[in-house]
């Protein structure tokens, strides 16, 4: 089993995450790359699980786990689990991907794509390590990192955002 590739997307909430991976996801596929997502569900709680289905029922009970299967897709839900990242990595390089794309945990130390917003979000450039590009929403965030990052910066509906950081991952590829 290969290692697969870590990279993140960070940035606020609303802020296009889920959207770019999407078009990561896509553009990865594109090159022959199988990809893995990770996201934290950062918005305090756990995630909504689907009513009245046989996997949730089981979890009610108290399973610790359960996995249903189906045609070739496998949904695992898992309750009380210690869910460090670093678990959750491992959980996903058994499905080989060739890239495991994580969505949030900004303070991690992952290579990571850093996307702006707005003009309050600038003070992630000072928190968060490792950012390899930013993307950003405004001319004027632009124009206020230029100069200070010596990184490459997109305009959020600039492909190359995605083709940039495609190639990147495909370099890292082992």
């Amino acid at each position: 089993m290969v290692k697969p590739v870590i990279f993140q997307i960070v940035g606020y909430q609303n802020s296009g995450k889920t959207t770019f991976i999407e078009g990561l996801i896509e553009g990865l596929k594109s090159k022959g790359l199988r990809s893995a997502v990770i996201k934290h569900h950062g918005h305090g709680g756990k995630p909504e699980l689907v009513d009245n289905k046989d996997s949730t029922k089981y979890l009610s009970a108290g399973a610790a786990a359960s996995i249903i299967e189906g045609d070739g897709r496998l949904l695992l839900q898992v309750e009380k689990w210690e869910n460090s990242l670093k678990h959750q990595i491992e959980l996903m390089s058994f499905f080989d991907p060739d890239v495991i794309l994580i969505e949030g945990y900004k303070q991690k130390k992952y290579p990571k794509l850093l996307i702006l917003r707005d003009l309050e979000d600038l003070s992630l450039l000072k928190s968060v390590t490792n950012i390899m590009a930013v993307v950003y929403w405004k001319e004027c965030i632009r124009e206020r990192i230029a100069g200070h990052i010596n990184i490459p910066c997109f305009f959020i509906n600039d492909e190359a955002s995605i083709t940039w950081t495609v190639n990147l991952l495909k370099k890292s590829v082992k």
